[in-house]
Formats: structure tokens, sequence, C-alpha cells
């Protein structure tokens, strides 16, 4: 069997990396593969990703009651680190101890985001210092670097030695195809195309009916908005990850696996946040979602591909129109992209493993 790497984000304290790392590999698996993810490690990451964990909501400080609820999250997602199979270490700045490999895929998520505020010009995800027979990317996105911005040819000249290249949004599909003159396949992010690896676990967070809230730092006409719609229907707005004062209850400390299982029984689900858009999706959950500035062009294309995209407010939006999108199902036109768009997905990754 051919060895085979993943390179992401895999130690993100974010549920959407957490399950992004774990679809893919459960879902290689699937087809038929025996992968690793390349275990990358630096100190300077870590102490960002743990500063970012515990004070998520900067220039805000984290008031120092929830420091230990932060902490407990932090510890929950190591442990469910502890479930990927993983290579021999390596550092990440001078990946000199990374093995060789048949394949590695690179990606999903920002991977190629050069404005990512810590894995950001890191030239591993480009390709430098890969030692592999083949490169493949999987559901890259360049994040918040717009087609317009373009990419700098001495970016574009690395990613010009991957074999294939594959991306989950219409933004990162023209860049690819702009800068260095290749198609790019437009594929799904790993949880909406493995939803099989998912397994979410029960809580006590609420007592159902409830509306999930995912993310932070929402403009106040949202939560307005929001907020009327909840009390009309006299629903509690819960809060997953993150403290939102607007709110009715907090569940700070929750882990990857509670996150999958409190969205899932979510009478709706209103976020900001690129996974809260996916996890919505899979589990056919109605949601709202505001944009924000780090974050549109993935949802944006997100919501375009998948024909959602009704569900994404702005200030201008009515009040009729939240109840319209949390009240009623999804369009069941949204299913049927998305099983065209998991044909698309597995093709692409079929042709890669062979």
């Amino acid at each position: 069997m051919p060895k085979l790497g993943v390179l992401t984000f895999h130690r993100c304290i974010n549920y959407g990396s957490f399950w992004q790392a774990r679809c893919l590999i459960d879902g290689l698996r699937s087809l038929g593969a025996d992968p690793v993810i390349l275990d990358h490690r630096s100190a300077r990451v870590r102490r960002a990703e743990w500063r970012c964990a515990f004070q998520p909501l900067l220039p805000a400080s984290t008031p120092p009651s929830d420091l230990p609820l932060y902490s407990a999250k932090i510890r929950r997602f190591a442990d469910a680190f502890h479930s990927f199979p993983l290579s021999r270490s390596f550092e990440l700045e001078d990946p000199v101890d990374l093995e060789d490999y048949d394949l590695i895929v690179v990606g999903s998520d920002e991977v190629w985001n050069l404005r990512h505020p810590w894995y950001g010009g890191c030239r591993l995800f480009y390709g430098e210092g890969l030692r592999a027979q083949r490169v493949a990317s999987y559901a890259a996105t360049f994040g918040s670097l717009t087609a317009r911005q373009g990419l700098d040819r001495y970016w574009a000249d690395k990613l010009q030695r991957f074999d294939a290249i594959s991306v989950r949004d219409k933004n990162s599909k023209r860049i690819v195809e702009s800068t260095l003159g290749r198609e790019a396949a437009l594929v799904l992010d790993p949880c909406l195309l493995f939803l099989e690896a998912i397994a979410p676990e029960g809580h006590d967070a609420a007592a159902a009916p409830y509306v999930a809230v995912y993310g932070h730092s929402f403009p106040h006409w949202f939560q307005a908005a929001v907020r009327r719609w909840a009390v009309s229907r006299s629903l509690p707005l819960v809060s997953i990850g993150y403290r939102n004062d607007w709110v009715d209850a907090q569940w700070i400390d929750a882990g990857p696996y509670e996150f999958a299982g409190f969205i899932a029984d979510a009478q709706a689900v209103v976020t900001n946040f690129f996974h809260g858009c996916v996890f919505s999706l899979l589990n056919e959950r109605p949601f709202a979602c505001v944009l924000s500035d780090y974050r549109s062009n993935k949802v944006r294309d997100l919501a375009q591909t998948t024909g959602a995209e009704r569900h994404l407010v702005s200030e201008e939006t009515p009040q009729t129109t939240y109840a319209a999108i949390l009240d009623e199902p999804l369009e069941p036109a949204i299913a049927g992209r998305l099983a065209k768009l998991r044909l698309q997905s597995k093709s692409y990754l079929g042709n890669v493993l062979n």
C-alpha cells in the first residue's frame, strides 16, 4: 500500500479544523488508503494557538471567570488529538526529520492563506520541503486572500510542483487558474464529504429545543435581529465554544465531539463561521450566517456552491427573512447540489490515490 501523509492544521483549538482533519483521514481510509497526519511541531505556533484559545475575543480581554472554561476546552481538544494517526514529529520551520512518502495530500483548511495569523507564509504548505513522489491538495483554500489581489509569483511557482490541485471555494479556484494557468478541481470540505466519520456525543448543555450560536464578534444589528426572532419563538440562544454576552446561555468548554452533537440537536443555528455553515448543512439544520471580513470569501462561495445564498444575511435583511430561513427546513435543491459535489470530490480523490 502506498505510504500516504496528510499535511494540515491538525492541532488547532478549533472545531472545524479538528473535524476536517478527522473526516479526511477516515474518508481516505474508506477509500482503501492508510494515511497518517504529518505531525509538524512549532513552539511559535503553539504559543500563538494557546494565546488565541485563551483570548479569542481580542482586543476584548477574557473575563477571569472564563479562563478555567477555556482551559477545559483546550484539554478536551488535546485528548481528541490523540485519536489522530500521526507520523514521526518534525519541526515545521525546518522539516529535516520528515519521512519520505509516496503521496502527500495538503489540506484541507486555510493551508495557502498567506494572511493566516500564525501559519501564513509557511513554505511547507506550498510544497517546499515535502519529500514525496507525488503531492496533491484536497480542499485547500487561500482564505482571506482574494483573486483580485492575486498570488505573488514566488508562491505560485511553488504550487507548480503539485501533481493535482483541488480547492474548496471559487475564490481559490480563480487564484490557481489565473496565476498558475492550470485547472483546479472544486471539491467539498471533508466534513461535507465524509459525514460518517463524525461521531457526535450527547450533551446536557440545554434542554431542547434551543438555537445554537457558533462564532463571536457578531455585529449588533445581527444580535438584535436574532434575539427578536428567538424571543418570538420562546427559544433559548446557547453559545458554544466562545462567550457571547447577548445570548441566554454559554457552553464555552465543549470539546469537538460535544460540538458535533450540539449542532446536530439544535433547532437552528446562527453563526459567522465557515464550519457553522458546514455543520448546519450536513445536519440539515436551518441557519443564518453573517459575513465577517476574514471569512467572507469561503463562506460566500460555500453558500453559492451549495445553493444556500438566502441564508447569508446583511444589515438590510428584513426581519421576515430570519423567520423564513430559521423556521423552515433547508431547500431541497441544496441536498441535490451536495450529492453532485460528493461525486465530484470522491472522483478527484480516487484519481489522486490511483
